[in-house]
């Protein structure tokens, strides 16, 4: 990579408001690589992700387009650990190749670059940054979040929560913190303050 850039990796937990901030960087002009679209992007038909998860779980996760239907391979992979492991092991090769390609080309056009990486702690993918930000609400405003967006019940909601690594745990290995619990100007404000911070670096 380049060695003249700064890469921070972006994350948190489910609906903890990181989309949110990662418009706020892009609002700046600051080259963001997100890894949900990327994962879209390599499971299109026919591509060799989408072929490895149909053969692990089956056909019941095609649409009729023969598309990925992310309901039904949500449903099978948030109540069952080592089904989320095996999705998790086909996916992440071809993602991570992808996100590496990516974060060298937006390195080409800014001194600061941005990887939008959901499961970054999760994926062990913290040592391509030099720095991590972690996105953090408390555990009930990101229950209450996720179940009006996704329009879970409060079980369904505290499962995919736990599913992921506690948001406790990813601000203590956190370089940066971004509290997004209260207004959006606030959080726009740690947003500005870090980057001046890493312009310093």
């Amino acid at each position: 990579m380049n060695s003249v850039t700064y890469f921070l990796g972006l994350t948190g937990g489910i609906a903890t408001g990181k989309s949110t901030v990662s418009q706020m960087f892009k609002d700046k002009n600051i080259p963001v690589v997100d890894a949900d679209v990327i994962a879209r992007s390599v499971v299109t038909p026919e591509s060799p992700v989408l072929a490895g998860l149909v053969d692990a779980f089956g056909q019941t996760i095609l649409t009729p387009d023969h598309e990925l239907d992310r309901k039904a391979l949500g449903q099978i992979v948030f109540n069952d650990d080592q089904a989320r492991e095996r999705m998790n092991a086909i996916y992440r090769p071809y993602l991570r190749k992808a996100i590496d390609a990516q974060l060298r080309e937006a390195a080409k056009q800014s001194e600061l670059v941005v990887g939008d990486i959901p499961l970054l702690f999760e994926a062990n993918y913290q040592d391509v940054f030099d720095g991590v930000a972690v996105v953090t609400v408390d555990v009930a405003t990101q229950r209450k979040r996720l179940m009006a967006r996704n329009q879970l019940s409060q079980e369904a909601a505290d499962k995919r929560i736990k599913a992921q690594m506690p948001l406790a745990d990813k601000v203590k290995r956190a370089d940066y913190v971004i509290d997004n619990q209260e207004s959006v100007a606030h959080t726009k404000s740690q947003v500005d303050h870090l980057i001046k911070q890493l312009s310093m670096v």
